[in-house]
């Protein structure tokens, strides 16, 4: 009946501090679209000169990009996780806040690895679905409300705070125990950003694909004669 409780308590803080981490990250934490180019270029190698030019290079160079950030990502939370972790449960809650806002930069870049920039409404809530699908939620039948990012957004947040507060009260709960706690934050947040980011790149490279098979098929109708691009039509 105690060890409930604690879940209990655990999961609401939990999902208190991943929606509120998760809203500030979205509003203050936002991955500079040009900056990232430059680094894509730069690190990477790639050879584009706008975030579109993506869906001319081989899909096989992207997601060894993408599975390089999602490293870089899994790096950074394990290191947070064990220096918050040295305080146990007392240091869950900023613990989680900035886990969520590593995790959200690196959907971010996942978005814009793929071809998706985060300049429209549409955009917007594409970077939102493919977060509630890293988080393994279907969200389908909140889509209808996609065109209004207002009501869309704060809804998906919620969705991916509860479920997220759920994988805590199983997991995080061993971090009351003080000289493992540290050792437990760094696995924890390291195989959490894993399978996000993950889920994440699956989504987005799903997306990926089938605009890049909508653009080579407006190319082809834009360079055929007109008759033929009529009979094609």
């Amino acid at each position: 009946m105690r060890q409930d409780q604690g879940k209990s308590w655990l999961r609401r803080r939990a999902e208190s501090a991943f929606r509120r981490g998760l809203s500030r990250a979205y509003e203050t934490v936002r991955v500079d679209p040009e900056r990232f180019l430059l680094q894509l270029r730069t690190a990477y190698g790639l050879p584009i000169a706008t975030v579109r030019g993506v869906y001319s290079v081989e899909i096989s160079r992207l997601d060894d990009v993408a599975e390089s950030v999602i490293r870089s990502g899994m790096k950074l939370a394990a290191v947070e996780g064990a220096g918050f972790g040295l305080g146990g449960l007392i240091t869950i809650v900023p613990d989680l806040g900035i886990l969520s806002a590593i995790t959200m930069r690196m959907i971010q870049r996942l978005s814009l690895i793929y071809g998706f920039e985060m300049n429209t409404d549409d955009e917007i809530a594409e970077l939102w679905i493919a977060a509630a699908s890293a988080a393994g939620i279907d969200i389908s039948r909140d889509l209808f409300e996609k065109e209004v990012v207002n009501r869309f957004v704060p809804r998906v947040i919620q969705k991916i705070a509860a479920r997220a507060s759920n994988e805590v009260a199983e997991k995080w709960a061993g971090r009351i125990i003080p000289v493992a706690s540290s050792m437990i934050g760094c696995g924890l947040n390291y195989y959490f950003v894993r399978a996000w980011g993950k889920r994440a790149l699956a989504h987005f490279r799903a997306r990926h694909l089938e605009t890049r098979a909508r653009l080579l098929m407006e190319d082809e109708i834009a360079v055929q004669p007109p008759a033929a691009a009529s009979r094609s039509l």
